[in-house]
């Protein structure tokens, strides 16, 4: 495969250490950590307090799991009334990128990156444009607004970097989106699972087959959608495409991407340190282990983060006999810790019920909402269903989940429709209502 020669790395490097044994993985992040240490360290205000009981350089990444997590809170703590996020290494003259999270789990996080940072953001994502198999031949159209949101941007230099045509649409309506599809010959689209539904949802209304169009790939992020199998094959049946999913968050950076079977994401170790907590117990989860994902930068040393609580729910599994040795996050991001339910005693997440819903295609829309009655969370679902036939829906889910749920539905067209995440699960449990 060919890419640009700029790139800090080539195909074939990528691929070599993808097939590294375990141990020579470790070597690897154990050094690259060290490095990382002892530049940050002298310049980073957080780090050297949160880091100030320990000797370094560490022998093993044993002393690593000693080190205190870090937590999105305290990055949000506002020390130097800058606005910035509080793990920056260095004054803010080196930086040369302005980002920010969406907020919609609380106040939006603004991150900044040096140059170096920023080459390493395009590096790390060629192991996802690489899962996609996208190369100079490839007219890529970005389906996001322009913004400070990360995933535009840094997918977007990742495949100029590459050599592909890359499409910016930001302001474009989504009917202008699919025509410039077809009017460029796209064969890729860069969206979030909800939006890649909706484009289709459109084109429909305007009496156009999204599955006639050229786009034979669409990679996705930004919810567990593309992990999702429903979801999935929907989308893949829509357009007549491969989906392609990865994942990443503003203060990691593209941590994941797929697996060539389908079987979920895997984690990129040669620049990330992935740890594994059970939900359960809070110790180190073991294999298939329903787990919080635990994740430590090697090469972003503007914006660093060293044991970093995702709050992302992950089953890990290893398998040495794979081309890739890297951890496998099976089924990939199941859901969020902060939005678990339990619901009359069982844990249920909203992505196993969407894996549900979208097990029926008269469903063309969908919104969960968690209330709380006294001590017991509840749920209710809203659907926009062709059939308009909620109790089949019922049935399905107390089949496969054990659980009576409440679900009525709504007129067609009335629920919101997403460009960026999808906002489906609305979480009123704190807040008291209901």
């Amino acid at each position: 495969m060919s890419v640009n020669p700029t790139l800090s790395t080539t195909f074939e490097q990528r691929r070599e250490i993808e097939r590294l044994p375990q141990e020579q993985v470790a070597n690897h992040q154990l050094r690259r950590l060290n490095q990382l240490l002892s530049e940050i360290l002298p310049h980073n205000r957080f780090y050297r307090q949160q880091l100030s009981a320990f000797d370094l350089p560490i022998d093993s990444l044993e002393r690593f799991h000693q080190f205190p997590f870090t937590f999105k809170d305290q990055l949000l703590e506002d020390v130097e009334g800058t606005g910035f996020a509080n793990n920056l290494t260095y004054p803010i003259d080196q930086y040369c990128r302005f980002h920010r999270t969406s907020g919609t789990r609380g106040r939006p996080l603004i991150v900044l990156d040096t140059t170096r940072d920023w080459q390493w953001w395009i590096d790390t994502w060629q192991f996802v444009l690489d899962a996609a198999e996208i190369g100079p031949e490839d007219r890529l159209v970005m389906a996001f607004s322009f913004g400070p949101f990360i995933g535009f941007w840094s997918a977007f230099d990742a495949v100029v970097a590459r050599g592909a045509l890359a499409c910016p649409t930001g302001g474009f309506s989504t009917l202008a989106r699919i025509e410039l599809i077809r009017s460029t010959k796209a064969t890729v689209i860069f969206c979030t699972p909800s939006y890649a539904l909706h484009m289709a949802e459109v084109a429909a209304e305007h009496q156009i087959e999204a599955a006639e169009l050229p786009i034979d790939r669409i990679v996705v992020a930004g919810e567990p959608g593309g992990s999702i199998p429903a979801v999935r094959d929907r989308i893949q049946t829509l357009w007549n495409a491969r989906v392609i999913d990865h994942s990443g968050a503003s203060e990691i950076g593209p941590w994941g991407y797929r697996d060539p079977k389908g079987r979920g994401i895997y984690v990129n170790e040669s620049e990330f340190i992935a740890e594994f907590l059970s939900v359960e117990t809070g110790e180190p989860a073991g294999e298939g282990e329903l787990s919080e994902l635990v994740l430590t930068t090697l090469g972003r040393s503007g914006s660093p983060v060293i044991r970093y609580r995702t709050g992302d729910l992950v089953r890990p599994t290893w398998d040495d006999d794979q081309p890739c040795r890297f951890v496998l996050l099976a089924g990939g991001v199941l859901g969020r810790t902060d939005d678990m339910m339990i619901i009359r005693g069982v844990n249920i997440f909203p992505a196993s019920i969407e894996q549900i819903l979208r097990s029926f295609p008269e469903i063309v829309e969908y919104r969960m909402t968690a209330l709380k009655r006294g001590s017991m969370d509840e749920l209710m679902i809203e659907i926009e269903d062709r059939l308009s036939h909620p109790g089949r829906v019922e049935e399905e889910l107390h089949v496969r989940l054990g659980l009576r749920v409440k679900v009525m539905t709504v007129e067609m067209g009335s629920l919101p429709r997403f460009q960026g995440k999808g906002k489906r699960f609305v979480d009123k449990r704190l807040k008291g209502d209901g």
